[in-house]
C-alpha cells in the first residue's frame, strides 16, 4: 500500500511538472520598448554592409506631413550573439537571416508581452536585400499596426468619459480617447479636445488637440478635394489665433498627402499635412481622417494637430493616429 501511494505521488508530480512547462502556463515578463522603434538581429557585417544600407533606406523613410525630417521607424541593431537575456524582451524585433526559402513570419509573445517578431529570410545577400526592398512597407505595417494596438490598450483603460461631450453623442460616434485631454470647445456640433503637453522643450506650450465634427456627403468624387476647403473653414469659424482675424488654416507653402484607408469598416481618406495660423507664426503637423457615413448620409471629420515647438514630433501624431482608428460609428 505504501508503494502505491509513493507511485501515485511521483507519478503526480512528474505530471504536474510537465504541465508547468507549456508554454500557456508561463508568465512572460513585460516587453520593453517605445512605440515606433524597433531592434533588428542581424549580423555586424551584414548591417554594415549592402543589406543595413537597404534596411536604413526603407526604414529610414521620412514620415510625410511633419515639419522637421523624421523617420517611419527609429532602428537599432545588435548581433545575434548578443541576443540574450533582457534584450530579448524588446517589443518589436526584426530577425534578418538568410535561410532556404524567402519568407516573412510573424510571431508573437515569444519572449515577453506584448511583443512581436518578424523573421524575414532569403537565400542569400541579393535575395535579402530585394525581400526589404519590395516587403519593407508590409513588415513596417506589421510593426504599426501592433503599436498602435498597445497605444489604444493603453487608451481604452485610462479613456474619457464621452457620455458627457455633447457632439459625440449627437453624431453617434464612440471613441478611446485618454482622460488627460481637456476640453476645450462642445457645441453639439463640434468637439476640440487638448492635451498640454508634459515633456519636452514643448512643456508647458506643447499641446496635442482633438477636433470632431460632421459635413453633409455631397459629391463623393470631390471629397478629396475638398478636404482642405473644409478644414479652412473649420479652422476660421473654431479655431482662433492670438489676434482678431487670426484662425488656423492649411499651409499654403506645403501640398498635404491624402491616402484611401478604412475606418471602422468604412471608406476613409487620411490626410497628412501642415497648418498654421494666418498672420501669425505658429504652425505644426495635422493628421485628419475623413470618413464616408454613407448609411447616414454624412463625412464624420476626425482630426488632430500637434503644437510642439522644437522637438520632434513623430509620436505626437501617432498618438493621435491610435486614438482616431479607435472610432466607432453608430
Amino acid at each position: 500500500m505504501r508503494k502505491l501511494l509513493i507511485l501515485l505521488v511521483t507519478i503526480t508530480f512528474i505530471f504536474s511538472c510537465k504541465k508547468g512547462t507549456n508554454k500557456e502556463d508561463l508568465i512572460l515578463p513585460t516587453s520593453t520598448g517605445n512605440t515606433n522603434k524597433i531592434l533588428v538581429v542581424i549580423k555586424g557585417n551584414d548591417w554594415e554592409g549592402k543589406i543595413g544600407d537597404e534596411i536604413r533606406t526603407v526604414f529610414g523613410e521620412h514620415q510625410v506631413g511633419l515639419p522637421q525630417p523624421e523617420t517611419l521607424l527609429t532602428v537599432s541593431q545588435i548581433d545575434p550573439s548578443g541576443f540574450k537575456t533582457f534584450m530579448r524582451n524588446g517589443r518589436a524585433i526584426l530577425f534578418v537571416r538568410k535561410g532556404k526559402e524567402e519568407s516573412i513570419v510573424v510571431e508573437k509573445n515569444k519572449y515577453a508581452e506584448p511583443q512581436v517578431l518578424v523573421y524575414a529570410t532569403a537565400k542569400d545577400e541579393e535575395g535579402v536585400i530585394n525581400l526589404i526592398k519590395n516587403r519593407g512597407k508590409e513588415i513596417i505595417k506589421i510593426f504599426k499596426d501592433e503599436d498602435i494596438k498597445f497605444i489604444q490598450n493603453i487608451f481604452k483603460k485610462e479613456r474619457l468619459d464621452d457620455t458627457k461631450l455633447k457632439t459625440l453623442q449627437n453624431l453617434g460616434i464612440i471613441i478611446d480617447i485618454p482622460e488627460r485631454y481637456k476640453l476645450v470647445d462642445d457645441t453639439g456640433d463640434f468637439l476640440w479636445l487638448r492635451q498640454h503637453l508634459t515633456s519636452g522643450i514643448a512643456r508647458g506650450d506643447g499641446t496635442n488637440n482633438i477636433l470632431v465634427y460632421s459635413v453633409p456627403l455631397g459629391d463623393e468624387a470631390k471629397i478629396v478635394d475638398n478636404i482642405t476647403t473644409v478644414r479652412n473653414e473649420i479652422g476660421k469659424e473654431h479655431i482662433p489665433g492670438s489676434k482678431e482675424g487670426m484662425y488656423m488654416i492649411t499651409e499654403q507653402a506645403y501640398t498635404p498627402h491624402t491616402y484611401e484607408v478604412e475606418i471602422d469598416g468604412k471608406k476613409a481618406y487620411e490626410t497628412r499635412g501642415k497648418w498654421e495660423v494666418k498672420d501669425d507664426f505658429m504652425a505644426g503637423p495635422f493628421l485628419n481622417y475623413t470618413v464616408v457615413d454613407k448609411k447616414n448620409n454624412r463625412l464624420i471629420v476626425f482630426e488632430g494637430f500637434t503644437y510642439a515647438p522644437s522637438v520632434n514630433k513623430r509620436d505626437f501624431i501617432f498618438e493621435l493616429e491610435s486614438i482616431a482608428k479607435s472610432m466607432k460609428i453608430k
